[in-house]
Protein backbone atom coordinates (compact mmCIF):
# COMPACT_ATOMS: atom_id res chain seq x y z
CA UNK A 1 0.00 0.00 0.00
CA UNK A 2 2.72 2.09 -0.53
CA UNK A 3 5.11 2.19 -3.70
CA UNK A 4 6.10 4.22 -6.72
CA UNK A 5 5.18 2.12 -9.49
CA UNK A 6 4.00 4.35 -12.22
CA UNK A 7 6.29 5.05 -14.92
CA UNK A 8 7.89 8.24 -15.38
CA UNK A 9 6.11 10.25 -13.36
CA UNK A 10 8.19 10.58 -10.11
CA UNK A 11 11.19 9.12 -8.33
CA UNK A 12 10.49 5.67 -8.69
CA UNK A 13 9.67 3.47 -11.60
CA UNK A 14 11.52 5.43 -14.83
CA UNK A 15 9.87 3.50 -17.57
CA UNK A 16 7.24 0.75 -18.37
CA UNK A 17 9.78 -1.70 -18.33
CA UNK A 18 10.83 -0.66 -14.74
CA UNK A 19 7.20 -0.45 -13.77
CA UNK A 20 6.70 -4.54 -14.58
CA UNK A 21 10.08 -5.28 -13.50
CA UNK A 22 9.70 -4.36 -10.07
CA UNK A 23 5.66 -5.64 -9.75
CA UNK A 24 7.49 -9.32 -11.01
CA UNK A 25 9.53 -8.56 -8.34
CA UNK A 26 6.76 -7.94 -5.90
CA UNK A 27 4.57 -11.00 -7.47
CA UNK A 28 7.77 -13.25 -6.58
CA UNK A 29 7.50 -12.31 -3.11
CA UNK A 30 3.93 -13.33 -2.81
CA UNK A 31 2.15 -10.15 -3.10
CA UNK A 32 -1.19 -10.75 -4.85
CA UNK A 33 -2.72 -7.03 -4.41
CA UNK A 34 -0.77 -3.37 -4.58
CA UNK A 35 -2.25 0.24 -4.26
CA UNK A 36 0.76 2.03 -5.47
CA UNK A 37 0.83 5.68 -3.96
CA UNK A 38 2.91 7.96 -6.72
CA UNK A 39 4.38 11.36 -4.96
CA UNK A 40 1.68 14.53 -5.52
CA UNK A 41 3.74 17.47 -3.92
CA UNK A 42 4.06 21.21 -5.21
CA UNK A 43 7.53 21.21 -6.40
CA UNK A 44 8.94 18.13 -7.56
CA UNK A 45 5.82 15.88 -8.67
CA UNK A 46 2.93 17.75 -9.22
CA UNK A 47 0.67 15.34 -10.08
CA UNK A 48 -2.71 14.62 -10.35
CA UNK A 49 -5.25 11.59 -9.75
CA UNK A 50 -5.72 11.82 -13.88
CA UNK A 51 -2.20 11.83 -14.79
CA UNK A 52 -1.80 8.97 -11.66
CA UNK A 53 -4.97 6.84 -13.47
CA UNK A 54 -3.80 7.37 -17.11
CA UNK A 55 -0.57 5.58 -15.86
CA UNK A 56 -2.67 2.69 -13.90
CA UNK A 57 -4.19 2.01 -17.19
CA UNK A 58 -1.24 1.78 -19.15
CA UNK A 59 0.89 -0.41 -16.70
CA UNK A 60 -2.45 -2.48 -16.22
CA UNK A 61 -2.53 -2.84 -20.12
CA UNK A 62 1.24 -4.16 -19.97
CA UNK A 63 0.33 -6.54 -17.06
CA UNK A 64 -2.04 -8.22 -18.87
CA UNK A 65 -0.66 -8.76 -21.91
CA UNK A 66 2.11 -9.82 -20.38
CA UNK A 67 0.07 -12.24 -18.33
CA UNK A 68 1.43 -11.20 -15.15
CA UNK A 69 -1.50 -12.23 -12.46
CA UNK A 70 -1.79 -9.55 -9.67
CA UNK A 71 -4.45 -6.97 -8.82
CA UNK A 72 -2.90 -3.05 -9.21
CA UNK A 73 -4.91 -0.42 -7.81
CA UNK A 74 -3.61 3.59 -7.44
CA UNK A 75 -4.00 6.04 -4.34
CA UNK A 76 -1.08 8.51 -3.75
CA UNK A 77 1.43 9.95 -0.83
CA UNK A 78 0.68 13.66 -0.59
CA UNK A 79 3.07 15.83 0.75
CA UNK A 80 1.69 18.41 3.41
CA UNK A 81 2.92 21.59 2.09
CA UNK A 82 1.39 24.72 0.39
CA UNK A 83 0.47 22.84 -2.68
CA UNK A 84 -1.42 20.16 -1.44
CA UNK A 85 -2.71 22.76 2.07
CA UNK A 86 -4.37 24.81 -1.21
CA UNK A 87 -5.90 21.72 -2.76
CA UNK A 88 -7.29 20.95 0.43
CA UNK A 89 -8.65 24.21 1.30
CA UNK A 90 -10.32 24.15 -2.26
CA UNK A 91 -11.82 20.92 -2.00
CA UNK A 92 -9.98 19.30 -4.79
CA UNK A 93 -10.25 15.09 -5.23
CA UNK A 94 -7.99 13.16 -3.76
CA UNK A 95 -6.88 9.72 -4.16
CA UNK A 96 -7.37 7.72 -1.16
CA UNK A 97 -5.81 4.06 -0.32
CA UNK A 98 -9.58 2.96 0.79
CA UNK A 99 -12.60 5.32 1.60
CA UNK A 100 -11.20 8.03 3.62
CA UNK A 101 -7.61 6.84 4.02
CA UNK A 102 -5.50 8.92 3.00
CA UNK A 103 -1.47 8.88 2.66
CA UNK A 104 0.62 11.90 3.99
CA UNK A 105 4.41 12.75 4.48
CA UNK A 106 6.09 15.22 5.99
CA UNK A 107 9.14 17.12 5.15
CA UNK A 108 12.58 14.91 6.02
CA UNK A 109 13.75 18.73 6.87
CA UNK A 110 11.85 20.23 9.68
CA UNK A 111 7.70 19.40 10.75
CA UNK A 112 5.33 21.40 9.54
CA UNK A 113 4.69 23.69 12.23
CA UNK A 114 0.57 23.60 12.23
CA UNK A 115 0.70 19.71 11.95
CA UNK A 116 -1.74 19.05 14.23
CA UNK A 117 -3.82 21.94 12.89
CA UNK A 118 -3.61 20.74 9.61
CA UNK A 119 -4.49 17.36 10.73
CA UNK A 120 -7.92 17.94 12.35
CA UNK A 121 -8.53 20.16 9.22
CA UNK A 122 -7.88 16.57 7.13
CA UNK A 123 -10.52 15.04 9.29
CA UNK A 124 -12.87 18.11 9.10
CA UNK A 125 -13.05 17.07 5.58
CA UNK A 126 -13.89 13.70 5.98
CA UNK A 127 -10.37 11.84 5.54
CA UNK A 128 -8.25 9.92 7.93
CA UNK A 129 -5.06 10.90 8.32
CA UNK A 130 -2.24 7.86 7.20
CA UNK A 131 1.28 9.10 8.17
CA UNK A 132 3.85 7.68 5.86
CA UNK A 133 7.11 5.99 7.24
CA UNK A 134 6.90 7.93 10.85
CA UNK A 135 10.49 6.39 11.65
CA UNK A 136 12.30 8.08 9.09
CA UNK A 137 11.49 11.61 10.58
CA UNK A 138 14.14 11.33 12.74
CA UNK A 139 13.64 15.14 14.30
CA UNK A 140 11.12 13.21 16.25
CA UNK A 141 13.78 11.07 17.87
CA UNK A 142 14.14 13.98 20.63
CA UNK A 143 11.23 14.46 21.29
CA UNK A 144 9.45 10.93 21.05
CA UNK A 145 6.26 12.54 22.49
CA UNK A 146 5.48 13.61 18.98
CA UNK A 147 4.01 10.26 18.03
CA UNK A 148 1.54 10.22 20.83
CA UNK A 149 0.56 13.29 19.78
CA UNK A 150 0.36 12.40 16.46
CA UNK A 151 -1.84 9.07 17.54
CA UNK A 152 -4.05 11.29 19.07
CA UNK A 153 -4.84 13.90 16.55
CA UNK A 154 -6.24 10.51 14.80
CA UNK A 155 -3.25 9.78 12.78
CA UNK A 156 -2.62 5.76 11.93
CA UNK A 157 0.93 5.13 10.83
CA UNK A 158 2.84 3.17 8.09
CA UNK A 159 5.97 2.06 8.63
CA UNK A 160 8.66 0.87 5.76
CA UNK A 161 9.43 -2.52 5.37
CA UNK A 162 12.93 -1.74 5.27
CA UNK A 163 13.52 0.34 8.28
CA UNK A 164 13.00 -3.14 10.10
CA UNK A 165 16.68 -3.90 9.13
CA UNK A 166 18.32 -0.72 8.92
CA UNK A 167 18.16 0.52 5.10
CA UNK A 168 17.89 3.98 5.72
CA UNK A 169 19.86 4.27 8.61
CA UNK A 170 20.11 3.19 12.73
CA UNK A 171 18.42 6.08 13.68
CA UNK A 172 15.20 5.27 11.63
CA UNK A 173 15.46 1.49 12.73
CA UNK A 174 15.82 2.22 16.12
CA UNK A 175 12.26 4.47 15.47
CA UNK A 176 10.86 1.69 14.03
CA UNK A 177 11.55 -0.48 17.22
CA UNK A 178 10.14 2.10 19.26
CA UNK A 179 6.56 2.62 17.60
CA UNK A 180 6.50 -0.93 17.37
CA UNK A 181 6.89 -1.28 21.06
CA UNK A 182 4.71 1.11 21.49
CA UNK A 183 2.11 -0.54 19.35
CA UNK A 184 1.60 2.30 16.73
CA UNK A 185 2.22 0.99 13.72
CA UNK A 186 -1.19 0.17 11.74
CA UNK A 187 0.04 -0.91 8.03
CA UNK A 188 3.40 -1.95 6.29
CA UNK A 189 4.61 -0.85 2.75
CA UNK A 190 7.60 -1.74 0.88
CA UNK A 191 8.04 1.96 0.17
CA UNK A 192 9.41 0.54 -3.74
CA UNK A 193 11.17 2.60 -6.04
CA UNK A 194 13.86 0.91 -7.70
CA UNK A 195 15.44 -2.39 -8.00
CA UNK A 196 18.12 -2.28 -4.72
CA UNK A 197 14.97 -1.66 -2.59
CA UNK A 198 13.66 -4.99 -4.32
CA UNK A 199 16.90 -7.31 -3.84
CA UNK A 200 16.69 -5.98 0.30
CA UNK A 201 12.93 -6.88 0.30
CA UNK A 202 14.39 -10.32 -0.48
CA UNK A 203 16.01 -10.28 2.58
CA UNK A 204 15.64 -13.41 5.13
CA UNK A 205 15.96 -11.36 7.90
CA UNK A 206 12.80 -9.26 7.45
CA UNK A 207 10.84 -12.00 6.41
CA UNK A 208 11.42 -12.90 10.52
CA UNK A 209 10.67 -9.93 11.15
CA UNK A 210 7.62 -9.45 9.37
CA UNK A 211 6.07 -12.81 10.68
CA UNK A 212 6.50 -11.49 13.77
CA UNK A 213 4.89 -8.16 13.20
CA UNK A 214 1.84 -10.23 11.67
CA UNK A 215 1.59 -12.67 14.00
CA UNK A 216 1.43 -9.40 16.60
CA UNK A 217 -2.45 -8.73 15.51
CA UNK A 218 -1.79 -5.00 14.98
CA UNK A 219 -1.32 -4.79 11.30
CA UNK A 220 -4.52 -3.89 9.06
CA UNK A 221 -3.39 -4.11 5.60
CA UNK A 222 -5.83 -7.12 5.30
CA UNK A 223 -8.58 -4.41 5.63
CA UNK A 224 -7.28 -3.33 2.26
CA UNK A 225 -8.24 -5.72 -0.02
CA UNK A 226 -11.62 -4.03 -1.05
CA UNK A 227 -9.66 -1.14 -1.91
CA UNK A 228 -9.86 0.40 -5.81
CA UNK A 229 -8.24 4.02 -4.91
CA UNK A 230 -11.02 5.87 -4.36
CA UNK A 231 -11.89 9.50 -4.57
CA UNK A 232 -13.01 11.43 -2.12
Amino acid sequence: MHSHLIPGIDDGAKDLESSVRLIRGLRSLGYRKIITTPHINGEGFPNTPAVIRAGLETVRAELLRQQIDIELHVAAEYLVDEHFMTALENGEAFLTLKDNLLLVEFSFIVPAINVLEILFDLQVKGYKPVLAHPERYLYFAGNKAWYDRLRDAGCIFQLNLLSLIGYYGKGSQQLAEFLIKRKYIDLLGTDLHHERHLEMLRSPALFKKVDRLLESGMIRNAQLLGAEGTLQ
